[in-house]
């Protein structure tokens, strides 16, 4: 924390309770932004791992399962996540 930021902590703090639950309030609000920045955050950190995932299969680090087994797996009341390869490191995908 920066000096500056731990000096107006020291002047939050001696503020009354309701100005303290007040102040915390908006920087929690803050730091979470609009629910339209919220969405494209969403969007962009999922094309980001989409394009992670790509580049795996493409490099030839990722191998997948095919759909048959994973729905025969789930079918079996397997709700397990584990990899079907347990001599390899457990990645998803």
């Amino acid at each position: 924390m920066t000096r500056q930021a731990q000096e107006l902590l020291q002047a939050a703090l001696a503020l009354p309770a309701g100005d303290r639950a007040d102040f915390a309030a908006e920087l929690l609000a803050s730091l979470h932004g609009s629910p339209e920045t919220d969405q494209q955050e969403v969007e962009e950190a999922w094309a980001r791992e989409i394009e992670r995932r790509a580049r795996r299969v493409t490099a030839g680090e990722s191998t997948g399962e095919a759909w048959g087994d994973v729905r025969a797996r789930l079918a079996t009341g397997s709700s397990s996540v584990e990899s079907p390869h347990p001599d390899r490191a457990r990645s998803i995908c």
